[in-house]
């Protein structure tokens, strides 16, 4: 058997050299360098469709200006994500901020001074309720009004784009670039909190979950080939990875994602999902055998940002999926 040797990472002030150092040396640190080349493999091919599961508090921890880059360079063309990363980001792009805190302080007293915390991250909470107001006023603006989290995402974004010209976010980002951002669980999170204020006021909306497994699934159904990138795991995850059961229920069998990307600090051993391998995953047909996939367990406030730039670094320039 012919082995390659194993090469030395030596530090280096070039991002994209460096990561594709790491590749070649061992443990997380090769598994995040072998990632990055999936990644920009699913950029290059021109029939790939890639789409990103997000999950975990990546706003409030500062990961916002990659995922706004990572779409203006369309390196991603659809999102799943939870509604806490949207709130969170619509927040910022009203000029609602997140603060440098700490993880070892008394909770109580923060609570008594209207402080939020998210790990070593603060907020105040009634600038947080402030944005469940605005986005209960929208919601009644639309009454009567029934459709899929992407359709309600698409409209929220315009709106507080109307709200906030100059505001950033990664919502506003998508939808400006046209790539679609589902939230499965929209209702665990503050915007559902929002909705349901909108609907005791009377308002009638409802947003329909089943049409977001049915319009994601067309998605991709109607792609030649699908990466796929997960910032952690949970609902995201799972959302984007059944879709491959469900066109197999309707006789179109896809054969599984031909990429797939996961940064997760979740262990496989638990039986949880975050941590589910891709291996595990091809019995149950949403990889195959074939499908090149990297898991890498780290942070992905670590990985994020690293990956991002080796990928901007590069100078990548996408195709749109099916034109060469």
């Amino acid at each position: 058997m012919e082995l390659n040797p194993r090469q030395p990472v030596r530090p280096n002030s070039d991002v994209p050299s460096l990561v594709r150092a790491m590749s070649m040396t061992g443990f997380q640190g090769r598994k995040l360098g072998e990632s990055a080349r999936v990644w920009s493999e699913m950029i290059q091919d021109p029939d790939c469709t890639i789409i990103l599961g997000l999950s975990g508090a990546m706003v409030p921890a500062g990961m916002q200006e990659c995922l706004i880059e990572l779409i203006a360079h369309r390196y991603v063309d659809a999102i799943v994500s939870t509604g806490a990363n949207i709130f969170h980001d619509i927040a910022e792009h009203l000029s609602i901020h997140h603060y440098l805190g700490h993880h070892c302080v008394d909770d109580a007293a923060l609570y008594d001074k209207g402080i939020d915390r998210i790990y070593d991250v603060f907020a105040y909470e009634t600038e947080f309720r402030s944005v469940d107001f605005r986005v209960a006023a929208f919601a009644e603006s639309l009454a009567p009004y029934h459709a899929s989290s992407a359709d309600f995402i698409r409209r929220l974004a315009g709106h507080i784009t109307d709200l906030a010209p100059d505001g950033r976010s990664f919502t506003a980002t998508a939808v400006q670039a046209g790539v679609p951002i589902f939230v499965p669980a929209l209702c665990d999170s503050s915007l559902g909190i929002a909705l349901t204020v909108a609907r005791r006021r009377g308002a009638e909306v409802a947003i329909d979950q089943i049409a977001d497994a049915d319009e994601l699934t067309a998605i991709v159904e109607g792609a030649r080939k699908t990466g796929v990138v997960y910032v952690g795991g949970g609902v995201p995850k799972n959302f984007i990875q059944q879709t491959q059961v469900i066109a197999s229920m309707h006789d179109n069998e896809l054969g599984g994602h031909a990429y797939a990307v996961q940064y997760t600090s979740d262990a496989p051993h638990w039986g949880g999902l975050s941590g589910c391998t891709f291996e595990e995953a091809i019995s149950w047909g949403k990889e195959s055998p074939e499908t090149r996939s990297v898991q890498c367990f780290c942070d992905a406030t670590i990985a994020l940002p690293i990956v991002t730039s080796a990928l901007l670094g590069s100078g990548l320039v996408r195709a749109r999926p099916g034109q060469g």
